[in-house]
């Protein structure tokens, strides 16, 4: 008997992981094909960070090469984007023409970067930070040109700018908001960060509205609303991401703002499911790798018909090193009424903790500086493990509170 025939449309990290958990489970059920819309084999996006830096190269973040998916069974078609999607048929079709049929497809497109819809985005010299492209664009900017201006002033945005720094380059990060990277820390240690930054010789415009891209062959400035105006060589577009559900919505699959799954990623066509930052769960679009993996691992299970395990959404966490500048936030940090705040500050050392304990359970944490009992912190929000009676030493971290499990 034939195999069923299964269709993986996005060979990025969401859906390679969530093949790689369905072949533990089930490794001979389907026949296996997966389009890919860039020239590689699935690669570490996160990784695209100490590239640009010069930590690494592209060959260090390559996960999995052609020879992976040959080893497998699994035939790989890159360099050609699934365009169309005829559920009635069972087919998709792509960018060169190929036809493939499927039982089940698994959408795993991703997202979009969001680029700023102002006068001059289409000038050379303004990108986005997604892929390996961008990557190599930054680098032979950085090798030509001084300005860089990096718009947005997230986690994407600092690390982009950082890896700028690295290569040479002036760099000016602009932000709209009033501090850093508002959605994984407060503002007592989005100011730390900053100051660190700056000291590390980063520029920062807060509250800084972009309202065009100035120049005639090549981006030459950014202009803000208020009228000031900062050079630009180099204009890296960080402001965010947007779940890529229009092959979705094109099909006519329920479609908000990324594609809509229930608790097994199954999309509103029984036949289709859709993994990582183009699936909208519980009204939620996650970019975030833990939650993709455990995204994943439910996926597969329902793929290979071994288990009715539920997705229930994830509790997000978020690491960053930038120029050795540790961070860590996790859960409901912001706190707010019902809550209490565990603080701890060593300014001269930068250490900056916050824990956010409500009904007796940890609920958030944000550390700057010192990092080293984020993990377990992370683990004590995800298990709603009572720390009551850890009070007074919690913010201490776990070698205060389990000297036992630190010795071990």
């Amino acid at each position: 008997m034939s195999k069923p025939k299964l269709i993986l449309v996005g060979n990025g990290m969401a859906g390679v992981r969530t093949l790689e958990e369905l072949l533990k489970r089930a490794p001979n059920h389907y026949d296996i094909t997966v389009f890919g819309e860039e020239p590689h084999g699935n690669y570490n996006r996160i990784q695209l960070s100490p590239v640009l830096a010069g930590e690494k190269q592209i060959a260090d973040i390559i996960t999995h090469a052609p020879s992976w998916y040959a080893a497998q069974g699994i035939r790989l078609v890159i360099g050609d984007a699934v365009v169309a999607i005829d559920r009635e048929a069972k087919t998709v079709t792509s960018a060169k023409g190929v036809v493939a049929s499927y039982d089940v497809l698994l959408l795993a497109t991703g997202s979009k970067p969001f680029v700023l819809p102002v006068p001059g985005k289409e000038l050379p010299g303004v990108i986005a930070f997604r892929d390996i492209v961008d990557v190599d664009t930054m680098l032979s900017a950085s090798r030509t040109y001084s300005h860089a201006v990096v718009i947005g002033g997230g986690l994407l945005g600092l690390e982009a700018a950082n890896g700028l720094a690295k290569r040479g380059m002036t760099v000016s990060v602009v932000h709209i908001m009033d501090s850093l990277m508002e959605r994984q820390l407060d503002k007592p240690a989005a100011a730390l960060l900053q100051r660190s930054l700056e000291s590390r010789g980063l520029r920062f415009l807060l509250q800084a509205a972009t309202a065009e891209l100035l120049g005639t062959e090549r981006v030459e400035a950014v202009r803000f609303k208020d009228g000031r105006e900062v050079a630009a060589d180099l204009v890296v577009m960080a402001a965010g991401i947007i779940p890529n559900a229009a092959l979705a919505k094109a099909s006519g699959l329920e479609c908000e703002r990324g594609i809509v799954v229930d608790d097994a990623l199954r999309s509103s066509d029984p036949s289709i499911y859709a993994v990582g930052e183009c699936a909208q769960h519980r009204k939620v679009c996650y970019g975030l790798v833990a939650p993709l993996w455990e995204q994943a691992a439910v996926c597969a299970d329902h793929l290979a018909q071994i288990s009715t395990a539920i997705y229930e959404g994830s509790v997000v966490s978020t690491k960053l090193k930038v120029t050795g500048i540790d961070l860590f936030s996790a859960g409901n940090f912001q706190g707010g009424e019902g809550s209490e705040e565990l603080v701890f500050r060593d300014p001269k050392r930068g250490v900056y903790k916050k824990l956010v304990v409500r009904e007796g359970r940890l609920d958030g944490a944000v550390l700057v500086g010192d990092t080293r009992d984020g993990g377990w912190y992370y683990e004590l929000i995800q298990q709603k493990a009572h720390v009551g009676h850890w009070r007074n030493k919690l913010v201490f971290g776990r070698s205060f509170c389990e000297p036992e499990a630190q010795a071990a």
